[in-house]
Order: structure tokens, then sequence, then C-alpha cells
């Protein structure tokens, strides 16, 4: 996948909320970190992968899809911030369980809080898109779900969300 496009697609939204809300120039990184962990949290519950005391099924793939792009947004957002965008990125596919997974993107995701080093954002990127694989996502469902959430967002910054 180009990610440049999704990169570019951030970038118009991003500008748009900060045209919408007047906060241009407003350093938004705790924000967006705190809204990563958040919809992170969300996306686990509809796994409900770390449920091991219930037997209820976990949410449809679509609703995960729809969580799990969230991230996407936020992930893009910040890297766009700090100056890391890139057009290509290779992970290797992850063995672990899917809430292992969950727990290793919340530790890269707080240590690029603490260092937040290019190094970082992309180990963070990689182990979400490692989740992502784990999930069943592939490329082509990520961007086909980013376009449509991104609408989405347009939407409802022009409804006052």
């Amino acid at each position: 996948m180009n990610w440049e496009t999704l990169f570019t697609m951030q970038h118009k939204l991003d500008t748009y909320i900060e045209q919408t809300h007047q906060i241009d120039g407003k350093e938004l990184f705790e924000e967006k970190i705190l809204s990563l962990l958040v919809e992170l949290g969300e996306c686990a519950n509809e796994t409900r992968s770390f449920k091991f005391w219930s037997t209820k099924e976990s949410s449809s793939k679509e609703v995960i899809s729809e969580e799990f792009v969230d991230n996407i947004h936020f992930l893009l957002s910040i890297g766009l911030d700090k100056g890391y965008t890139f057009q290509k990125i290779n992970f290797v596919p992850s063995n672990r369980t899917i809430t292992k997974q969950f727990n290793d993107v919340f530790s890269h995701c707080l240590n690029f809080y603490h260092d937040q080093s290019e190094l970082n954002y992309m180990n963070l990127f990689k182990s979400y898109l490692q989740l992502g694989e784990l999930l069943g996502f592939s490329e082509q469902d990520i961007l086909n779900a980013y376009v449509k959430k991104n609408k989405v967002n347009f939407e409802r910054q022009a409804q006052g969300y």
C-alpha cells in the first residue's frame, strides 16, 4: 500500500478540523496519544480477546474494522505532527495472540509517548499493523475502511460532531 495517499488524506482532515475548531498551530500531542490509547481499548473491547470470563462472541469484523481504523487516523495524524511519514512500511507478521499483540501496541504507544523518536513511531505503527493482520485485515481492507471512515469524519465535522 502507498501510505503517502493516507497521510495526504489525513493532512486534509486534520487541517479541516483545526480550522473548523480554530486550533491552528495548537499542540495536540497529549490529546492524540490519549485518543490513541482510548481507541485501542475500544478496539480490544470489540474483539473481546482478553475476556477470558465471557463466552460472548466478538463483534463483527466490520465493527472491529471501524474501531481499528480509528487508530490509523490517530497514528497518521501524530506522524504528520512529528514529521514522520513514509510511503511504504515493512513488518514481520506477529506470532503472538491477539491479546499479547494489543499489549504490545499499548507498550509501543507508551514508549513513543516517553521518547518521541522516529524509531519509536515506526515500531508503534508496525506493531499496530501486526495487530491488524492478526485481526484478519489486509492492506486493502485497511485502505477501504480508512477511506470510508475519513469520509464519515468529514461529514461529522460538517454536522458539528
